[in-house]
């Protein structure tokens, strides 16, 4: 019993295109380079310059709330009148910075980025001056230290809240923060504990919350890149693929061509040369008289063979082409691959003798009949039989098999005991015209078509061919005709209800291999 009805193939293609291997080197050195230089051509500017843009209009309505909170906490807190002041100022400053970053987005795609970075850079400048008013301004009515603390706490939130918003762009916290930060530390400065404490609050939020916006801008450009190599791919591989139906296509186109070509051809071919053979066969006869020269006749013999060797060869063609261009229609059939192999061994039996060569059969017993074209199927073992009794040499022996496959299917293997091929021109043997190095050095070459329309008829069939060899140990051809193909046996009489039928040779479709 076969083990499997498909042959053991593991096809894997490890080659890769040079152009894009390429593509993806260059993107990845280029992201590679963005994200330790932060240094981004003016692509990725303009991509950070629009995240920096869209943070900023989404934050409108965000960090004018945290300035008015912090007037009316600093108003109840004791501030005077000049707090309001400070936040209507700062409020304005903050939306004119929406504004601007609406005037950059409009205007993006013709922008130059560095001049843009340095404006954002000069308008959050602008802004630090508002907050440096607020790290000077006095508190009258309340304590040094609740107001020394108060300041420091809304700094610190401050420049919490800028580094989440404004890290698309470097130093743009360093360009609000660092005077209004200074500024306070110089004008608060002492030796007391709380009071450096309350300093140290704001200088060291802005030293981490710009360590911090700086890690996130490399990893927004790292992103970045990730997302432009994606779509650099995705356009490569859409042009590859494209370039690629379009190179099936024409090939198909072709081969289809190529099929009609030589199937008209080998019709065409086939009229005179059946004239050549009649005419020849009867000179060889001396159907209308003898023929004196004993050369004359040698030729007329050897014009026979070689014609019939021809039309051979232009049959097989025509099989093939017929199949490639999918103009082979079964005319599927129930028959028993049993009986259609005693046929094909009565019909090689004949030239095996001349070779002393032995067909031992061994056919299992109540196989049931499949359903298959069985010309395709005489074709299928008459070409395996005939390659097995060209390549065994004289008082070899060729064993025929059929029988069940372990997942239902029906098989048919013939092995010898022959030369055998090397297991690398295995795939030439199966290959249109395709011969090993021993066919090749045998003094019967054949076309190199019969093994693969043994593999095109069984494909049509929905079966496999598997081609065993070794070096001196011979060959072994299977053919497999898969489960679907077997027929149900109907019972031969009928049956009562109340009794179980016993069905044999069921319709094997999900039998486990």
């Amino acid at each position: 019993m076969i083990a499997t009805d498909q042959p053991d193939k593991t096809i894997v293609d490890r080659r890769k295109s040079g152009h894009n291997q390429e593509l993806r080197r260059t993107l990845r050195r280029t992201r590679d380079k963005l994200a330790l230089s932060g240094r981004p051509d003016r692509e990725f500017a303009l991509e950070l310059l629009g995240l920096h843009a869209n943070a900023l209009i989404s934050s409108i309505a965000a960090v004018p709330l945290l300035i008015i909170l912090t007037a009316f906490a600093a108003f109840s807190t004791g501030f005077d009148n000049k707090i309001v002041l400070w936040a209507i100022i700062a409020n304005f400053l903050y939306v004119a910075m929406g504004v601007l970053s609406k005037r950059f987005l409009r205007q993006k795609s013709d922008a130059d980025p560095r001049r843009w970075r340095l404006i954002f850079l000069a308008a959050h400048a602008v802004t630090g001056f508002s907050w440096t008013y607020f790290a000077v301004s006095a508190c009258a009515n309340c304590g040094t230290d609740t107001a020394l603390f108060f300041k420091a706490s809304v700094l610190l939130i401050a420049i919490a809240a800028t580094a989440t918003i404004c890290y698309a762009i470097r130093f743009s916290i360093l360009a609000a923060f660092t005077v209004p930060v200074m500024v306070f530390a110089a004008l608060n400065f002492d030796t007391s504990p709380n009071t450096m404490l309350a300093i140290a609050m704001p200088f060291c939020a802005l030293l981490f919350f710009s360590f911090v916006a700086e890690r996130l801008q490399k990893s927004t450009i790292a992103s970045i890149a990730y997302r432009a190599e994606n779509v650099a791919l995705i356009a490569e591989l859409e042009v590859a693929k494209s370039i690629s139906d379009e190179a099936r296509r024409r090939a198909e186109e072709a081969n289809l061509a190529k099929s009609r070509f030589l199937a008209s051809m080998s019709h065409e071919l086939r009229t005179p040369l059946n004239a050549i053979l009649g005419f020849s066969e009867a000179m060889h006869s001396e159907m209308l008289g003898p023929i004196d020269n004993e050369n004359y006749k040698t030729y007329v013999g050897d014009i026979h063979a070689s014609g019939k060797h021809l039309l051979n060869l232009i049959n097989e063609i025509l099989d093939l082409s017929r199949v490639e261009a999918g103009k082979y229609e079964l005319r599927e059939e129930a028959l028993r691959l049993t009986d259609v192999a005693e046929d094909c061994m009565a019909l090689v039996r004949m030239k095996a003798g001349q070779k002393q060569i032995v067909i031992k059969p061994v056919f299992q017993d109540g196989l049931p009949r499949i359903l298959a074209d069985e010309k395709a199927v005489r074709q299928i073992m008459l070409n395996m039989l005939s390659n097995a009794v060209k390549f065994t040499p004289n008082g070899g022996l060729i064993e025929f098999k059929v029988g069940w496959t372990a997942s239902g299917g029906q098989y048919v293997t013939v092995k010898d005991n022959g030369p055998g091929i090397p297991e690398d021109e295995i795939p030439v043997v199966l290959s249109a015209f395709g011969q090993g190095s021993i066919a090749i050095k045998s003094a019967e070459q054949g076309t190199g078509l019969g093994l693969p329309i043994v593999q095109a008829l069984l494909a049509m069939h929905g079966g496999g061919f598997t081609l065993k060899s070794k070096l001196r140990e011979g060959t072994e051809a299977i053919a497999m005709f898969p489960a679907a193909r077997v027929m149900e046996v109907l019972p031969a009489e009928p049956v009562a209800e109340n009794e179980r039928p016993a069905r044999r040779g069921l319709l094997r479709r999900s039998r486990a291999a």
